[in-house]
């Protein structure tokens, strides 16, 4: 049952994607709702999830805030450290960016979504309903995953070809997630580690990449109403899931 309901986040998930190609011609739009999204991403549903998975403290500071910080100073260090090595052998970029940037964000956005499908198979274990109420609210948030997959892949300069293969890897994931649980089970404390770690990488690309990318060409009204249009679509997902 748990894959057969993660069939919808993969569906979702292309969803999202497709959308994300079918609106080049609005690229400040597209940047600036991608941005929203994944804000609301991090402060509604990845930061509390992994406050609450993570649980213990580390001199007074939680575990999960930590790796939160980690994941957004790793995300700076790797970005700048792929950009000058591009530069010294002389390899282009776009638009100052690595591409190799956009891959290992995409990747970092598989690895979410697999995580997504465990949440999906661990939850069916624990009961039905607490299954469907899961499955529901990651097929709901897939659209966004889908959609920033493949935007943050093609900002960085990649082939579309790439972007695609990213894309259908972050549609897949949540499939793969969902049946491994028949076999592996994370415990919730490294599943809340991981969680603010993803989120620190998270933000760093949304709040140093794609919003200052979306505002730098069309500095227009509609690009902050996108944004804050994503922070709340993701803000009523999360609310419906409750």
């Amino acid at each position: 049952m748990a894959v057969i309901v993660a069939l919808g986040a993969f569906l979702m998930t292309l969803a999202g994607g497709w959308t994300a190609q079918r609106v080049t011609d609005r690229r400040h739009l597209v940047l600036g709702l991608a941005g929203g999204l994944m804000l609301g991403v991090v402060g509604l549903d990845l930061l509390p999830e992994a406050l609450e998975a993570a649980g213990t403290e580390v001199f007074g500071v939680p575990a999960a805030l930590l790796l939160f910080v980690a994941g957004f100073l790793l995300a700076h260090l790797v970005e700048r450290l792929l950009a000058h090595r591009q530069a010294s052998h002389g390899a282009a970029e776009h638009n100052g960016r690595s591409p190799e940037v956009g891959l290992t964000a995409a990747a970092a956005m598989v690895g979410h979504s697999a995580m997504d499908g465990v949440a999906i198979g661990a939850a069916f274990q624990v009961g039905g309903g607490m299954g469907t109420a899961v499955a529901l609210a990651v097929i709901a948030h897939d659209f966004a995953d889908g959609f920033n997959t493949y935007t943050i892949t093609s900002l960085y300069g990649n082939a579309r070809r790439r972007a695609l293969a990213m894309l259908f890897a972050d549609a897949a994931a949540p499939v793969v997630g969902a049946a491994s649980t028949a076999f592996v089970h994370i415990p919730e404390p490294l599943l809340g580690a991981y969680l603010g770690f993803f989120a620190g990488a998270l933000l760093y690309l949304a709040a140093a990449e794609i919003l200052p990318e979306a505002h730098h060409e069309h500095p227009a009204r509609s690009t902050v109403l996108c944004t804050i249009a994503g922070a709340a679509f993701i803000w009523l997902v999360v609310g419906l899931a409750e």
